[in-house]
Parts: C-alpha cells; sequence; structure tokens
C-alpha cells in the first residue's frame, strides 16, 4: 500500500503526521510520500526522516484579511493543484492525509479528482479555512474536540483525538539538566508556537529576574527571536526552535507557559504538563486559540492569560496560581481525558482504504 501526506504551514500542521510514520509503517504501507511546499517548515520537519519521500508543489496563502498577494496566490493554487495531480497521477496512492493548512487544499482537490480517498484531520474547535474547502472532498474528518461535531457530524466528522508522537514518551530528564546545566529548581518552558510570540517573549524577559528566583527557564522564542543580552543567565537557556532534545526537554518541564495551537496543547495534556495558555487575540487570528484555550480551561487542565491583559505582575500571579493548582490538573488529564489519536487515525485511514 501507498499513501501520501500533507500539511505544513506550520509545526503543528506537522508533527501529527509524523505521529503516524510508526504505525503507518506496521499497517504495511511498503511507500510514504508526503507533499508539502517549497519552503515550508515541514519540508524541514520531514527531512529527519529518510523513509518518507518528499515532494514540493507551489502553494498560496487562503487570507481572512486584505493584502496584495490575494491577487496572486489564487494562481499559485491553481499552479499547486496541477504538481499535485502529477505527483498523485506518479504514486498512485490508497489513501491521502491531509493535516490541513494551506498547503494541503490542492492536494486534497487533486486527490478527489484522481478518486483517491482523502481522510482529513481538523485540530480545533472550529473547522480551518482549508478543512472548510476541503470538506467536501473528505471521506473521513478526523476531530480533535467532541464539540466540532456540532458543525462536522457523523458519519464525515469522526471524534478521534489527536496522533500525539510516540518519541515525546521517551525522553531523559536528566540528560536534559545536565545539558542545560540547570540546578534542581523547578522548571518552566515556555513556547510561543513554531514562528514565536513577541507578546510572550518579552512578557517572559521582563519578568525574567523574578522567574529565576524560583525556577529554570527553557524558553523556544521562535526564528530570529533569540536575545543575545540574556546569553549565559544560569538557569536560563533560549532556543530558536528544537527538535530532537524536545522529549528530554519534555520530560525536565514540571509546567508549560504556551500559545494555544490545537496540536501542541494535546501533546501538553498526553504528557500531563500543567499548562497556562496565551492564546493568540482575536486580532491575529480567527479566535480558535481562544476557543482551544478555554475549553480545556473549563476542563480544569489549564489556566489561561489574554494576551492583551499581560504584564510581568499579571504573569506572575498566573504562573503562582498554576503551580498551586499542578496536581490537581495532572490529576484530571489522568483520570478524565482522552490523550493519544493515535490509534483511532490509523484505524480511519485503514477503513477508507479498504473501500477504495
Amino acid at each position: 500500500m501507498k499513501i501520501i501526506l500533507t500539511g505544513g504551514g506550520t509545526a503543528g500542521h506537522v508533527t501529527p503526521n509524523i505521529a503516524l510514520l510508526k504505525g503507518l509503517k506496521e499497517m504495511g504501507f511498503k511507500e510514504i510520500h508526503y507533499i508539502g511546499s517549497i519552503d515550508g517548515i515541514e519540508k524541514n520537519l520531514i527531512a529527519e526522516y529518510p523513509e518518507v519521500k518528499y515532494h514540493s508543489i507551489r502553494t498560496g496563502k487562503f487570507r481572512r484579511y486584505l493584502s496584495l498577494k490575494n491577487l496572486t496566490d489564487p494562481f499559485r493554487v491553481i499552479a499547486g493543484y496541477g504538481d499535485a495531480k502529477k505527483i498523485i497521477k506518479e504514486v498512485k496512492p490508497d489513501v491521502v492525509f491531509s493535516k490541513g493548512g494551506f498547503v494541503a487544499v490542492p492536494v486534497v482537490f487533486a486527490a478527489h479528482s484522481k478518486k483517491v480517498p482523502v481522510v482529513a484531520h481538523e485540530s480545533d474547535i472550529t473547522p480551518g479555512l482549508a478543512n472548510k474547502l476541503s470538506k467536501g472532498k473528505a471521506s473521513k474528518i478526523c476531530l480533535n474536540f467532541p464539540d466540532t461535531l456540532k458543525e462536522i457530524p457523523e458519519p464525515l466528522g469522526v471524534y478521534a483525538g489527536t496522533p500525539i508522537r510516540e518519541t515525546l514518551f521517551s525522553g531523559d530528564k536528566e540528560k536534559a539538566r545536565t545539558e542545560l546545566g540547570f540546578d534542581s529548581k523547578k522548571v518552566i518552558m515556555i513556547m510561543g508556537g513554531s514562528l514565536g510570540s513577541r507578546a510572550i517573549n518579552n512578557a517572559v524577559r521582563g519578568a525574567l529576574d523574578e522567574l529565576l528566583k524560583k525556577y529554570n527557564i527553557i524558553h523556544l522564542c521562535g526564528k530570529n527571536n533569540k536575545d543575545e543580552s540574556l546569553e549565559g543567565r544560569q538557569g536560563y537557556k533560549q532556543f530558536e526552535f528544537v527538535s530532537k532534545e524536545l522529549p528530554d526537554f519534555f520530560a525536565l518541564t514540571d509546567m508549560i507557559i504556551s500559545r494555544a495551537g490545537a496540536n501542541a496543547i494535546h501533546e501538553f495534556l498526553a504528557l500531563k504538563k500543567p499548562m497556562l495558555l496565551i492564546p493568540l487575540p482575536l486580532t491575529a487570528s480567527r479566535g480558535d486559540q481562544i476557543l482551544n484555550a478555554k475549553s480545556f480551561e473549563k476542563r480544569g487542565i489549564a489556566k489561561v492569560l489574554d494576551e492583551e491583559k499581560v504584564t510581568k505582575e499579571t504573569l506572575m500571579t498566573a504562573v503562582n496560581e498554576l503551580e498551586t493548582d499542578s496536581v490537581k490538573m495532572i490529576t484530571i488529564m489522568s483520570e478524565h481525558c482522552i490523550t493519544d489519536g493515535t490509534k483511532k487515525v490509523l484505524s480511519i485511514i485503514k477503513e477508507c482504504c479498504k473501500k477504495a
């Protein structure tokens, strides 16, 4: 059997695909292909898996705001559709799995035109634009939140959770402590998404002196966002991005401060890490991260701090509250939450292959 995976734009559109690789090979997929953009983050991430053949297509972004690129990008999407059709004709896959993002849309349409079944995955409570456009072309759409069944009801929609990378569970905390040079204080990891978050970076660095009195800090600040003046601070380590070290860093981490991308927060949930979420505001998004964060807060497994309210003082208050409630959060995560959707998603892919 052969499968084409697709998705890109952010790491959250790629890592669930990576989480499926071992299971796909065990299911008998002899060829695993990936269609992504020419220079997107997905290309770098998939390069670490030599068993996956990567194919690049031309892409255009679907924007909800005014931009001159809105005039040219539709033509790039059309070109990408042609690119994807050629690849699908050559590979002859038994199924396509789409994790979403703008690169996935021409792939899904091309697969449908070639009568190849498509399984899509929607991370957020409300469907993103890519999955809205692809909805009529998919055989099944796997959902991260049961709430989404209201918008994508059964049998098309299936509550499945998100695939979690197995390697995340095998970290070595003492290896990380030695590598980072940390003492025995608790560890907070700060993550602003693959592109970084200026608001989170500024808030954390503004409160750094106070934070370092009680915690060690791992700061994943995003590309070109390192502050060289902070290099060498005891208990503080900053990185633009980490990959191979991430499982070890997670093993060492006690609490997380992060944006509220759906895949990321479900990974934190699977690892049972208490989290303070600072979602993208409505001025910078369609509001999906706000809904994701509020859902987790309602379930008692996260604290939420709106970006507009972030100051040195509010951040420290929220961190202290997070530590106070951390044991309760871990208990709820352990006893009441579905944490890993890998097996369910794999079963749906297998089911759709049988119908092909």
